[in-house]
C-alpha cells in the first residue's frame, strides 16, 4: 500500500505539535505496534529529545500569547519536521520518491500550521485564559488520536486529518477579524515598548 495516506496525515499533525508525531511514532515503532516507522525516529537519544520538546510545548501552549510566540518561532520548525518525517517514512516503505513524500509532508504540515497559529491569535483576543487551555488540550488529543489511527488505518485517518484541516481553513476566515484586532494589539504593544524605552528613566527629582 502507498504510504501518501500516512504521509499526508503526520504532515498535518506535525503542523500542530511536531514533536508528539516524533514521540508517538518512535514509541509506536520501538515496541513493535508498527513495521512502517523508521529506524531514525526509534533512536532513544530521538525520543528522550521530542519528549523534552513535547513538553516544553505542553507548557508553552496553553499561556495566552506566549502560544503565539511559540508558533511564530515553529513557522519554520514544523513544516521543516513534517517534511523529514515524510521523506523517512517514504524511505522505509520504498512505495513513494522521499523528495516528493517530503514536498507532501512539508506543504501539509506548513498549512495546518498557519491554521493553528490564525486561530491561536484568535483566540487570544479573549481576555480569559481558558480558552487557550481548552484549544490546546483538543489539539493534543486530536494529533494523539489522528496519528494512532493512522497506525493500524491510514486512509480514514488521512481522511479525518483533510476534513479538520479545510474545516480549521474555513474558521480561520470566519475569524479573520479577530486575528487582524489581535495583530493591531500586538503591534501596539510594541510600539509602546519602544516609545517607553526611548523615553528613558525619569530625572530625579
Amino acid at each position: 500500500m502507498s504510504v501518501i495516506p500516512l504521509v499526508f496525515t503526520s504532515g498535518w499533525a506535525s503542523g500542530i505539535n511536531a514533536y508528539a508525531v516524533v514521540l508517538l511514532l518512535g514509541v509506536f515503532g520501538a515496541t513493535g505496534v508498527s513495521d512502517e516507522v523508521p529506524a531514525a525516529l526509534q533512536r532513544t537519544d530521538v525520543l528522550i529529545v521530542a519528549g523534552v520538546l513535547f513538553l516544553c510545548e505542553v507548557v508553552a501552549d496553553k499561556i495566552p500569547y506566549v502560544d503565539s510566540v511559540w508558533d511564530t518561532l515553529h513557522t519554520v520548525i514544523r513544516p521543516v519536521a513534517g517534511a523529514v518525517i515524510a521523506a523517512l517514512l517514504a524511505g522505509e516503505s520504498g512505495s513513494l520518491p522521499e523528495l516528493a513524500a517530503g514536498a507532501i509532508g512539508g506543504s501539509t504540515a506548513l498549512m495546518s500550521h498557519l491554521v493553528k497559529a490564525g486561530t491561536r491569535m484568535a483566540v487570544n483576543t479573549s481576555p480569559e485564559p481558558f480558552s487557550n487551555i481548552g484549544m490546546s488540550i483538543a489539539e493534543d488529543l486530536g494529533v494523539a488520536g489522528v496519528v494512532t489511527f493512522a497506525i493500524f488505518n491510514p486512509v480514514a485517518a488521512a481522511i479525518i486529518a483533510a476534513v479538520l484541516l479545510v474545516l480549521g481553513i474555513v474558521i480561520v476566515i470566519f475569524l479573520a477579524s479577530r486575528i487582524r484586532r489581535f495583530l493591531r494589539r500586538r503591534a501596539q504593544r510594541r510600539e509602546e515598548k519602544r516609545l517607553a524605552g526611548a523615553e528613558g528613566p525619569w530625572p530625579p527629582g
